[in-house]
């Protein structure tokens, strides 16, 4: 696109949605008076797709009718791009369905405007006198929901989320009179184990410490609702190296442009009445209103993550740098659905209709031709991951089976395998992880001289097989990256069978091997 063509293109803005109506805005939002009735922590663009999407469609349907203000919670954002835009943004959701490439292009007018508490922090404590604000939605990261012991109730604002948020509540009580149907229902997204429980915890802490009041505990206890929350989508954000092509596409200049799959998936863990409040699932939305989240959020962890764990050091010693090539790799596709369907799907604890669904749509999502999910990035901290995602489902499988799976023994072998490096200088692969880690890993194969191959893996140079076993016998039983001690027979004779053909034949070979 040439420069005074692009300069030519229109800004989002509600005068130009006016002028195009039927084409951007078919249910006629945009001037639609509707109250405020969500107060959002974050303006990123995951809540943007995931959230406020959700809310823009309840709103179509005359199911919710009501706005979103968006508070910036860290000094640096994008709350003045979005009040330059109104509000309006425009949401490009692109994947595969029953096999064939969908694109669903959507201007989002759910969003009223944004406040920076940094730079206006009475229009922030403002927000509290609104009459039907009822949700509170937040996505600060997970290192957001942390107690910040020098948090202080006088600071303008607060320096942490959970800091922001007791400042909040504590305003809220106080203008409304400590009225206990002018609570919130709060639904922390931040992906950490039982979030909302989390939040209310260091929420209790910081209002004890900074009021002494207890009726103000009290209101926070019975007025409100800390959901705890699961949430399930990629959002890819503002697409840098395609904007050009698609603002041309779009017709004007949007300079918030969101995307991200077409999946969606929200667990909230809640009392039943949000149903009625929220009414996500009549709209269409995958919503799941359960008492107890935990089986959605093991299933999750151990499918789609755990996929991900177990995968990313098998790929990256074989030369495949994204999600989408191992699901096109003809050997790698088969190992991962092979491991999925016997070792994984077996011992999670849901009905098996339900798990293999769940299964299939996250291969359908892995092969989404718009997302480049890099593996490099993926095997970040490898061996955390691996304690989290991927390890319950072997020991649960040794127990229920008095065997250890050999899918998942492989995958672990290539761990040990990832954590020795490469030795050729051309070839430096950074592993980035813990220095604890790197240093454990070190000391264990340093005493093992290896030379690469072009087959890409390596070879032991005079290893005689019981020098392996130890190998695996040390990593396997240091508790500090495990938890637990794991160097049981079977799994330690599995792991270290399973490392000895990575060496000897390379891992793509080796990985050929076991699959037969």
């Amino acid at each position: 696109m040439q420069a005074n063509e692009k300069n030519a293109l229109a800004p989002l803005s509600k005068s130009f949605v006016r002028s195009r109506k039927e084409m951007l805005d078919p249910y006629h939002l945009v001037d639609k008076p509707f109250p405020i009735r969500v107060l959002q922590f974050g303006e990123g663009g995951f809540l943007r797709g995931f959230a406020d999407w959700m809310i823009h469609r309840m709103n179509a349907e005359g199911l919710f009718n009501g706005k979103v203000i968006i508070v910036q919670p860290i000094p640096s954002g994008t709350v003045d791009a979005l009040n330059k835009q109104e509000g309006l943004y425009t949401l490009l959701r692109r994947g595969i369905e029953q096999g064939k490439q969908v694109e669903e292009i959507e201007l989002i007018t759910s969003v009223s405007h944004g406040i920076n508490p940094y730079t206006d922090f009475q229009a922030f404590l403002d927000c509290a006198s609104l009459p039907d604000l009822r949700f509170i939605i937040s996505n600060t990261t997970e290192a957001g929901i942390v107690l910040d012991e020098e948090d202080k109730l006088d600071a303008t604002p607060p320096r942490s989320f959970p800091g922001k948020l007791t400042r909040f509540l504590w305003e809220r009580y106080r203008r409304m009179g400590g009225s206990r149907h002018k609570g919130f229902v709060i639904l922390p997204c931040e992906l950490i184990d039982r979030n909302g429980d989390t939040l209310k915890k260091i929420v209790h802490t910081l209002a004890a410490k900074w009021t002494n009041d207890p009726d103000f505990l009290g209101w926070i206890e019975q007025a409100n609702t800390f959901c705890n929350t699961l949430v399930d989508g990629i959002m890819t954000g503002y697409p840098k190296d395609e904007i050009e092509s698609l603002q041309e596409k779009l017709g004007y200049r949007d300079n918030l442009l969101d995307t991200g799959e077409l999946y969606r998936l929200w667990v909230i863990e809640g009392p039943d009445s949000l149903r009625t409040e929220f009414p996500l699932d009549r709209v269409g939305i995958n919503v799941v209103w359960t008492k107890d989240m935990t089986p959605y959020r093991t299933r999750k962890v151990r499918i789609l993550n755990g996929i991900h764990t177990m995968t990313a050091p098998i790929a990256l010693a074989s030369g495949i740098e994204t999600v989408r090539e191992a699901l096109q790799d003809p050997v790698c596709s088969r190992f991962i659905r092979k491991t999925l369907y016997e070792e994984i799907i077996p011992v999670l604890p849901l009905p098996k209709a339900d798990l293999e669904a769940y299964a299939e749509s996250v291969l359908e999502r892995f092969a989404n031709p718009f997302i480049r999910h890099q593996w490099a990035s993926i095997a970040l901290n490898s061996c955390a991951k691996f304690r989290a995602r991927v390890l319950p489902t072997i020991l649960e499988y040794q127990e229920k089976f008095s065997r250890p799976p050999k899918g998942l023994s492989f995958s672990f072998a290539a761990l040990l395998f990832y954590y020795r490096g490469t030795v050729d200088p051309s070839k430096v692969q950074t592993i980035k992880d813990d220095q604890e880690v790197l240093e454990f890993f070190h000391s264990l194969w340093s005493k093992v001289p290896l030379h690469e191959t072009p087959n890409k893996g390596y070879v032991p140079i005079d290893v005689p097989p019981l020098d392996l076993s130890a190998i695996v016998q040390t990593a396997l039983s240091e508790s500090s990256l495990w938890g637990k001690d794991l160097s049981f027979p079977s799994l330690v004779n599995e792991v270290s069978h399973c490392l000895e053909v990575i060496l000897q034949k390379g891992m793509y070979p080796a990985l050929q091997q076991i699959l037969q």
